[in-house]
């Protein structure tokens, strides 16, 4: 796992002790690196909130609680059902309310039992690294997809929230070995991701390779709860 994955996912931390996680469900996104280093990303979509390991949530939830008799009482299963419900569609309208005051989020709305609709898209130039989505405000950055800029003029791109992350370990199912019982993240997965670039590309992981289109390189991955590897690659970009 890269430096930088490793601290998205301690910084993730906030977020999962706060009850869910999020991954990415049907969708289509894509990354445009020019060989002069700017790039655009885009993800449109749906994002799912899940809820967190049981183990990192604390142990303040008990099943049982005492009277000041002593006597011990079961809460009723509908109303705390209810509850939690409740409690999930507040945290869920917040972090969409988070999310919409940050640049590049061109809508995004909660839709219900922890589903987003989200139109994110954003430019600019790569003289550092991009990962997609992070958000203080939400407490919580998400790595479904990582822009690496490294020394010797060469940038790597993976994407661990497109591949089956109970597989792999580095998604957000996997929470990159923080313990608990994760949630099985990968089971939403439907979805595309496309490169694009002018720029060499040193490797990649995707079989069918690249293909050139208008002058230009393309490589598509196609994401479903089937996909083992995360899509990873490799450019050299222009000095």
């Amino acid at each position: 796992m890269t430096k930088l994955l490793r601290a998205a996912l301690v910084l993730v931390a906030p977020l999962v002790l706060w009850g869910c996680v999020l991954t990415p469900g049907k969708f289509v996104s894509s990354l445009t690196v020019k060989a002069d280093r700017t790039f655009a990303f885009a993800y449109k979509g749906e994002v799912i909130a899940l809820e967190a390991p049981t183990s990192m949530k604390g142990l303040s939830d008990n099943s049982e609680a005492k009277s000041e008799s002593g006597e011990t009482s079961k809460p009723d299963p509908a109303k705390a059902d209810a509850t939690e419900d409740a409690e999930a569609a507040a945290k869920n309208r917040e972090i969409a309310a988070a999310l919409s005051k940050e640049a590049g989020y061109r809508s995004v709305a909660y839709r219900g039992k922890g589903k987003f609709e989200i139109d994110y898209a954003v430019s600019g130039r790569l003289d550092h690294s991009f990962v997609f989505p992070f958000n203080t405000d939400a407490q919580a950055v998400f790595p479904f997809i990582a822009v690496e800029v490294r020394q010797g003029g060469t940038v790597r791109v993976r994407a661990p929230g497109f591949a089956n992350s109970q597989s792999n370990g580095t998604g957000m199912g996997g929470l990159g070995g923080m313990g608990g019982s994760a949630p099985d993240a990968s089971k939403f997965l439907d979805g595309v991701f496309t490169l694009d670039t002018d720029a060499e590309i040193v490797s990649q992981n995707n079989e069918d390779g690249a293909k050139t289109v208008g002058g230009r390189k393309q490589i598509m991955w196609r994401a479903t709860p089937l996909t083992k590897d995360a899509p990873t690659v490799v450019l050299r970009l222009k000095p």
